[in-house]
């Protein structure tokens, strides 16, 4: 491996990590709601709803859309990078998802400067996350399928950390879930190469019902 090779690996890895400032662990993404709800209860069910959250709904729209933004940007082309960015916003299928999004892409872009990397988001008025972490991927030299399995790692264990403390789970329990979902990982990375720009889908209907609810949900640790 190059030493370029080396530098963008160390770029991914900052990229997709929790300490990364951007407030992604403030966040639940409905799986709080389901906790409350009482689907959510154990390790078991805790896995089968990340699962499905990442198959109906990241692995059928937000995934490909990463990839298509990736693309946008080696090509130069902002205007379609927008074009996936505003399609990605009207996706999100509650108040509360599309805001997580919003702030998160806009706490990345904050960040750009003291990574010293020039961007085009003055003009935007909404940056999406996806948005703005494959604009990082392409700037730092990372390839879009090791972007997006980052990405995906990335959201995944999040997911994972809100069950150890919301269910709650132990630390081990958070691992095994980790080691199983791995691979659900790729089979979505490969799936969202493959996925026509016709064939985009987020369809979670239960998703958009809980975290709607989560909205007034009176005790909560998590703001989605």
């Amino acid at each position: 491996m190059s030493n370029n090779a080396h530098l963008a690996l160390t770029r991914l890895l900052q990229l997709a990590s929790p300490a990364l400032p951007v407030g992604a662990y403030s966040y639940s993404q409905g799986l709080e709601a389901a906790i409350e709800a009482g689907i959510v209860n154990d390790a078991p069910s805790a896995q089968r709803w990340i699962e499905d959250v990442l198959v109906l709904s990241i692995g059928g729209m937000e995934a490909p859309i990463l990839l298509r933004l990736c693309d946008a940007w080696t090509a130069q082309d902002e205007a379609r990078a927008r074009h996936w960015n505003d399609l990605l916003l009207a996706s999100r299928e509650s108040a509360e998802l599309r805001a997580e999004t919003v702030q998160m892409g806009y706490s990345l872009v904050q960040l750009l400067p003291e990574l010293r990397e020039a961007h085009p988001f003055e003009s935007w008025d909404e940056v999406a996350f996806p948005s703005a972490f494959a604009f990082c991927a392409v700037r730092f030299g990372i390839e879009p399928r090791e972007a997006l399995i980052a990405y995906l790692w990335s959201w995944v264990e999040n997911q994972v950390i809100a069950a150890v403390k919301a269910v709650p789970l132990g630390q081990s329990a958070g691992q095994r879930l980790l080691l199983a979902l791995g691979p659900r990982i790729v089979e979505q990375v490969d799936r969202s190469v493959a996925l026509p720009d016709e064939a985009l889908a987020n369809m979670a209907p239960g998703l958009a019902l809980l975290s709607a609810k989560h909205e007034t949900q009176y005790s909560r640790l998590f703001r989605s």
